[in-house]
């Protein structure tokens, strides 16, 4: 048995994703659909596969290349596209006396080829096509006898009457006779279905296998391929985590977003759940969230930092399912439950934590596994920070018109000094209380994709300074003491220059806070943001005067600006 599997299309449907990758080459788990469709066929007993190609061919055949498969695989690129029909045909040569196996390359199933190929042995039909119930695709004219009748697909009003036909859908799957190949003109686009349709009416009869129960999905455009992504993936992640079951049994719900564009979902089965987090189809091959989510993900959790699982993912439709923490966020624990006794308490657990994460984290860290900037650096701090602020905030949001080059001296200023630290580590970069979870009086850090090299004093900047708690300048202050104190028994720490990094992070934080909040708002239109803009400005002054307000001169003056004060 030999097999085709026809790629030579351009992926229209999936445009523009697909100007970068072949449509066979889009992944489900990390498995592109070609190299399932391949091992699918290897399973079922077949002795060599041949593959035509047109768009993008040179990574299809260098996928090959690269793999190492128990049976040949062929690659037949066509410089100009012959269609179904003409595809077969191109490959004549590769053929033999005995029938053939041929399948569309963006088909998703569980049938057995085996089974469809003997069905095919015994029918006596130059052609046999697998067929099944798919309403959408319903176009096939089947008769009680299973031949089919129709190729078209304009239904007629005698379409259920006349023998008993019933329309079905082709799968992309079928199994021909060697000869099939004589009806097929030589060097010219064409069209198998053409090919049938021609058959039937000189009375050769093509025959129907009709398949029931299948799992089958056409990922030819965006919307299908993300929806079978999600089915097979669900099914499989729930296994990993030892449940069995059928899909039918799974049930999702949206979670409420944040400040990201990803979407969040929750996934049940019975008692057991699951997140699932969609970072959006990514083909660009270029560092991508979802690459370092995963990445870092990944070495966290390896290194013990309490952060989720990790079950399974997929870069390409940037689908991630990992481990259900709940929904208790150390911003509803502290304003539901928090004493200011234990709030204490439970900020020094979380900052015993940060002191782990920062130092185990930063232990076999890869700069590659970062999308924005392998560490945090002045560049960084100018352009996603300082400049963030005046653009997004301060003349976005707040409606003014400053020129971010008056404010350089100040920035360059507050750069260097935010970054000189003798204690740098892994560095969350987004390390507040909605990133910081409960569950079962144990604390787990989630939305770390944006982790690189940083000092710890930023991550400690933002936990203590976030203005979704709030928390007191007083309480700020001892937990301030307790982390130097923490630390002071693993390392030797300079307490001056500890705090001088820390105040000049208060800031930089601080402006990228308020630098998003004005984005979100005003751009976004996630007004809920805005509720926190006071907090934060008021902050931002207060951190700027212990410094001394002649520190920073133009920053002062900027968010001492009247046309703020109805922020507060």
């Amino acid at each position: 048995m030999k097999a085709m599997i026809l790629a030579a299309g351009f992926g229209t449907r999936l445009r523009p994703f697909t100007e970068n990758i072949p449509k066979p080459l889009f992944t489900i788990a990390q498995k592109p659909l070609l190299d399932i469709t391949i091992r699918n066929l290897q399973q079922a007993g077949c002795e060599a596969i041949i593959i035509n190609t047109h768009h993008l061919h040179e990574k299809i055949e260098s996928y090959i290349l690269s793999q190492n498969y128990s049976i040949p695989v062929y690659i037949r690129h066509e410089s100009s596209i012959l269609g179904t029909g003409g595809a077969i045909k191109n490959v004549e040569n590769f053929w033999d006396s005995t029938p053939f196996i041929v399948i569309n390359s963006d088909i998703v199933t569980d049938i057995d080829f085996r089974e469809v190929y003997n069905f095919h042995l015994k029918g006596g039909s130059l052609a046999t096509l697998v067929v099944h119930d798919y309403y959408e695709f319903n176009k096939l004219r089947i008769d009680k006898n299973n031949f089919i009748i129709g190729f078209d697909d304009i239904k007629t009003d005698e379409d259920e009457g006349k023998d008993n036909a019933k329309r079905l859908a082709f799968t992309g799957i079928h199994v021909l006779n060697s000869e099939i190949t004589n009806f097929i003109p030589v060097g010219k686009f064409s069209s198998i279905i053409d090919v049938y349709a021609k058959l039937e009416q000189h009375n050769k009869k093509i025959k129907a296998f009709v398949a029931k129960n299948l799992y089958w999905r056409d990922i030819g455009t965006l919307d299908s391929y993300r929806k079978t992504v999600i089915e097979k993936m669900a099914l499989t992640a729930f296994k990993k985590i030892g449940y069995d079951f059928s899909l039918k049994k799974i049930t999702h719900t949206k979670l409420k977003g944040d400040g990201s564009d990803r979407k969040w979902y929750r996934f049940f089965a019975d008692s057991h759940s699951l997140i699932m987090s969609d970072h959006g189809i990514n083909t660009s091959g270029t560092r991508s969230e979802v690459c370092s989510f995963v990445k870092i993900g990944h070495h966290l959790y390896k290194k013990g930092i309490p952060v989720p699982e990790i079950y399974l993912y997929d870069t390409i439709s940037g689908i991630v399912f990992l481990e259900d923490l709940g929904d208790n966020n150390l911003q509803l624990l502290v304003h539901r439950d928090g004493t200011p006794e234990n709030i204490v308490l439970w900020y020094k657990s979380i900052i015993d934590l940060l002191i782990k994460m920062s130092f185990k984290g930063a232990e076999g860290f890869d700069p590659l596994w970062t999308f924005q900037s392998a560490d945090y650096n002045i560049q960084l701090i100018l352009e996603k920070e300082c400049r963030y602020f005046v653009d997004a905030f301060l003349n976005g949001y707040s409606g003014l018109n400053y020129l971010y080059e008056n404010f350089l001296d100040d920035f360059i200023h507050l750069a260097e000094k935010a970054v000189t630290s003798d204690i740098a580590g892994f560095m969350h970069r987004d390390f507040q209380s909605r990133n910081i979870m409960e569950k079962k009086g144990n604390f787990y850090f989630i939305d770390f994709q944006g982790g690189r090299k940083g000092p710890i004093q930023y991550d400690l900047a933002s936990l203590l300074i976030d203005p979704y708690v709030n928390l007191p300048c007083t309480v700020q202050s001892e937990l301030v003491e307790y982390c130097i104190t923490s630390l002071s028994s693993f390392i030797n720490v300079n307490r001056d220059n500890f705090l001088s990094c820390y105040r000049h992070c208060t800031i930089t934080r601080n402006l990228q806070m308020l630098g998003a909040f004005g984005y979100l708002g005003r751009v976004k239109g996630k007004k809920f943001f805005e509720q926190y803009i006071p907090a934060a400005i008021k902050t931002l002054r207060y951190n700027l005067k212990e410094l001394g307000e002649d520190v920073f001169p133009v920053l002062n003056a900027a968010i001492k600006n009247r046309s703020l004060g109805d922020k507060l």
